[in-house]
């Protein structure tokens, strides 16, 4: 092949190490600009919550040993933020967007790069690169790269946080797409034999139902101070990452302290979902039938 062939190649990666570093760039003076502005933090995992903590929080990219690669890590919290902090974390969001955006494209064109991104980004800055001896941080998470950074517009009286640990997705197929996907593990198999003739052996109308779990999430319920322009005097969010509230005076608003870890059985009523029949119909595509 040519070096003209490289060339795109070439140029999407130098221009998304470029906004690698912007992201960390923009993120370190994040923290700098808060720590300057002498503000108060909360941490719902440590006693401690300075800047160290925020910098590990916001720059926490890697992979660890053993992570499932669609799991992200959490890290929940809550920053008081002045004007100049606020308009900080618009510019690390900014980035984030930026290096979304350019990995769409690069997945798009070049996907065969994207281990070789993962592999060779975390190397361009020396104390990011310290996380990786010894702790099996050697590969990047793109998705905890890109996450946005959560904040609340307007200044905010109270944050009740709570678990939600009862999301599912549910999708619709039909019998042919449960067919197919079916045929697509591998038809050979015992397993996917039996669930192909019990698919045989309903009505080619019948809708089913695939149920993926989603993983406990930390929601924070804000209390507006003030109603905002639309009239709304409240929003729930969830946060993976610290939320930073504007605070003139450096104060955090009144908060909650949510148990250690997500309750063992769901808290909310069960909704659709309990139209759904107990035991899977299709268990190796988690596909159910309607009662």
């Amino acid at each position: 092949m040519s070096g003209d062939g490289q060339r795109p190649e070439y140029r999407l990666l130098a221009e998304l190490e470029a906004r690698f570093d912007h992201f960390v760039e923009e993120t370190d003076a994040l923290v700098a600009t808060w720590q300057a502005s002498g503000a108060s933090a909360w941490s719902f995992e440590h006693e401690t919550a300075d800047a160290a903590w925020l910098r590990h929080a916001l720059l926490d990219v890697w992979y660890q040993d053993g992570q499932d690669g669609r799991a992200t890590r959490s890290h929940v919290g809550l920053v008081a933020a002045d004007e100049p902090v606020m308009e900080a974390v618009a510019r690390v969001n900014a980035t984030k967007q930026a290096f979304s955006a350019l990995l769409a494209e690069i997945r798009n064109e070049v996907p065969s790069l994207i281990p070789e991104i993962k592999a060779v980004l975390p190397f361009r800055h020396p104390a990011l690169q310290e996380h990786l001896r010894g702790k099996g941080l050697a590969r990047l998470h793109l998705k905890q790269c890109w996450r946005t950074i959560p904040l609340a517009e307007a200044p905010v009286a109270r944050v009740r946080l709570a678990w939600y640990a009862s999301g599912r997705s549910i999708k619709r197929l039909t019998v042919r797409e449960a067919e197919e996907k079916l045929l697509a593990l591998d038809s050979e198999a015992p397993h996917v034999r039996i669930q192909l003739r019990q698919l045989a052996g309903i009505p080619d109308g019948e809708p089913l139902a695939q149920v993926q779990s989603q993983a406990p999430l930390m929601r924070a319920n804000l209390f507006y101070r003030e109603p905002l322009e639309d009239g709304r005097s409240r929003r729930a969010m969830n946060i993976a990452l610290p939320l930073f509230v504007p605070s003139p005076d450096g104060r955090l608003p009144d908060h909650n302290l949510p148990p250690s870890h997500p309750p063992v059985t769901r808290t909310r009523a069960r909704r659709r979902d309990e139209r759904l029949e107990e035991s899977a119909f299709l268990p190796s595509l988690r596909v159910y039938r309607y009662r």
